[in-house]
């Protein structure tokens, strides 16, 4: 299968196996991939979703082969366009969904595989993680999102270097730069990606899909502005039963259940 599916409660759990985490943007797999998340982005009984690899890979990226049957068939920008146009609407649903999305990095992430991983909300990895935008190599420039999210994570001037010099940053190396959040030992990534999935997934949507847009759009709006969408969303969510819950655990000094 490319993709498996586990669902636990209220987490599910997507792993790109085999081919689809080594050849991931291809138009054999990213469409399987981005059904599979898109169906746990809609199910409302799932509130997190935690996205992994297989052995090496997180996604490794473009399948290469395609790539140059397609300049042989003179296809190259149709594919191109293709990709992109099933990558790009997928990373947007998945910065503005109220659904939690973590990434459980196991290994190599690069080129749109490199987006779909900063595209999530947090990211969990180990050691043998290894982060790559690998496009310079190929004579591309960047896609997946990539020099817009990752500057937000890690300044612009680190991402300048990494994407003019090729860089391979390991599993240490993004963690310190902060683009990964957690650094776990293997056999304890899943575990604490899930775990993470579960504390974050636990607001109310109100709450989850507003800061999820607020954060999204902070850059674009000067502060007055901001402010103004802020209160709009604010108010918002003073119409909300979990607004009604969250006073009332407060009061009755318990944790407040937003299920």
């Amino acid at each position: 299968m490319a993709v498996e599916v586990d669902q636990q409660g209220a987490v599910r759990i997507i792993k790109m196996a085999g081919q689809a985490s080594t050849q991931s943007f291809s138009m054999a797999f990213l469409p399987t991939i981005a059904e599979a998340i898109d169906a746990g982005l809609k199910d409302n009984a799932t509130k997190s979703i935690v996205l992994t690899g297989d052995g090496r890979f997180f996604s490794a990226g473009a399948d290469i082969n395609a790539f140059q049957e397609a300049i042989d068939n003179n296809s190259a920008p149709e594919l191109i366009r293709n990709l992109t146009g099933v990558l790009h609407p997928l990373l947007t649903r998945i910065r503005t969904s109220s659904t939690i999305v973590v990434a459980a990095l196991n290994g190599v992430s690069a080129g749109g595989g490199l987006g779909l991983a900063l595209a999530c909300d947090a990211r969990v990895g180990t050691p043998d993680a290894r982060m790559a935008a690998s496009y310079a190599g190929m004579g591309l420039s960047p896609d997946g999102g990539t020099t817009w999210l990752l500057p937000r994570l890690v300044g612009e001037q680190r991402a300048r270097r990494f994407f003019m010099s090729n860089e391979i940053w390991t599993g240490e190396e993004a963690h310190e730069y902060g683009a990964i959040d957690v650094l776990v030992d293997p056999a304890s990534l899943l575990e604490t990606a899930t775990g993470l999935a579960k504390m974050w997934s636990s607001w109310g949507p109100h709450t989850k899909e507003a800061t999820k847009h607020l954060l999204h759009v902070q850059t674009d709006n000067d502060f007055s502005t901001h402010l103004d969408h802020e209160r709009t969303l604010i108010e918002a969510a003073g119409t909300t039963e979990a607004f009604k819950e969250g006073v009332a655990a407060f009061l009755e000094k318990r944790r407040p259940s937003f299920d």
